[in-house]
């Protein structure tokens, strides 16, 4: 299993990439899903259920996920489909350590 450890190898060699809209962060680093109406862009030709590093509009790496479509099944999606399907992400350390303290 990938920790979240292993996020800054993933992002230097990703192949796949997802940028959230600055609306869709806090959601996201809250363990959600990223729907349509998250996402700012999407590498082109991504293959439904490839694994994509997920960044910020400021190339900063907040996790990464499995893409739920296809790049071309994206722009014909409800506002509220779910376009990356969340695997782990930066706030997963902190919450790890949040309950190893109490």
């Amino acid at each position: 299993r990938l920790h979240i450890t292993a996020l800054d190898y993933l992002s230097q060699h990703a192949k796949y990439k997802v940028w959230v809209k600055p609306s869709a962060e806090m959601s996201f680093l809250y363990g959600n899903h990223i729907s349509k109406s998250g996402l700012a862009r999407m590498t082109e030709s991504t293959p439904q259920y490839a694994g994509v590093v997920v960044y910020s509009m400021a190339d900063i790496p907040l996790g990464f996920g499995v893409a739920a479509q296809k790049t071309e099944h994206v722009s014909n999606l409800d506002p509220t489909g779910n376009v990356v399907l969340h695997q782990a992400d930066i706030g997963d350390y902190l919450r790890g350590l949040e309950d190893d303290m109490f």
